[in-house]
């Protein structure tokens, strides 16, 4: 079965249990601009519900690593154990010594979800400034799926729209589907209605997508498509495989 047919199946499920869909990879930083008086930043990654604040277990991930320029830092050996949203999680604080654009990118281990039949791979990235630089921000970073930023995914006041394009082995997605969470970190907001917790927008004929986010704080944005393999079940069965791309950006109140 094909993976849209899946989700459609589980989308009925979920409107007829009341229980939420979306599943988002995470990478929080502390911060997403950092200043000569703050050097280092804290980095939690989990896998959740973002705006219900739902939380599910993210065994260690297959690839964490850090992208400025043309240099590739590998992270993983630094994470550590943590919980986020009471589930498994993990941790790391990485020192910024230069001035520059950062991309974090966590490539997780599949994760194999039995109410919708399927494997999941959120590859996860944010992107944070240091010292005033502000170059490279919309660069891909060449993963099997992301989301490349086109509004500088830093710096922004809430009320502001965002935009992005959609890859797929490096070749934009025409109509590909896009779906939008707010971090509710504290629980502030509730939903009006299932149909508000998890935003929905569509790209257009070159994988081009704008939001505008109403609130200040984390927001993430997940593009789904089906993979061109599959992978083994706990039974043994092969299964289709979701790839996301999933990107985080920050938006600020004014003051």
């Amino acid at each position: 079965m094909k993976i849209k047919a899946v989700a459609a199946t589980a989308l009925f499920l979920a409107c007829m249990t009341g229980e939420a869909l979306a599943h988002f990879g995470m990478i929080i930083p502390s911060d997403n601009i950092l200043t000569p008086k703050k050097k280092s930043v804290q980095l939690d990654l989990s896998f959740s519900h973002p705006f219900e604040i739902i939380g599910m277990k993210l065994d260690k991930p297959k690839e964490f690593f850090m992208v400025s320029g043309d240099k590739k830092t590998d992270l993983l050996p630094a994470l550590k154990a943590t919980k986020v949203m009471d589930n498994p999680s993990w941790t790391t604080e990485v020192s910024i010594k230069r001035p520059g654009v950062y991309t974090f990118i966590m490539e997780p281990t599949p994760y194999w979800e039995p109410a919708e039949d399927l494997h999941i791979i959120h590859y996860t990235k944010t992107i944070i400034a240091a010292f005033g630089d502000d170059q490279g921000w919309d660069e891909p970073v060449g993963l099997a799926t992301e989301i490349v930023p086109l509004t500088r995914p830093f710096g922004n006041y809430a009320g502001n729209s965002f935009s992005g394009q959609i890859l797929l082995n490096g070749k934009p997605v025409p109509g590909g589907e896009v779906e939008v969470e707010l971090y509710n970190k504290d629980k502030k907001f509730s939903a009006p209605s299932d149909y508000h917790v998890t935003q929905v927008v569509k790209a257009d004929e070159n994988g081009v997508f704008t939001f505008a986010c109403p609130q200040a704080g984390w927001w993430g944005f997940s593009a789904l498509n089906e993979a061109d393999y599959t992978i083994k079940d706990p039974e043994g069965n092969e299964k289709g495989v979701e790839l996301g791309a999933v990107l985080w950006t920050y938006l600020d109140a004014y003051k």
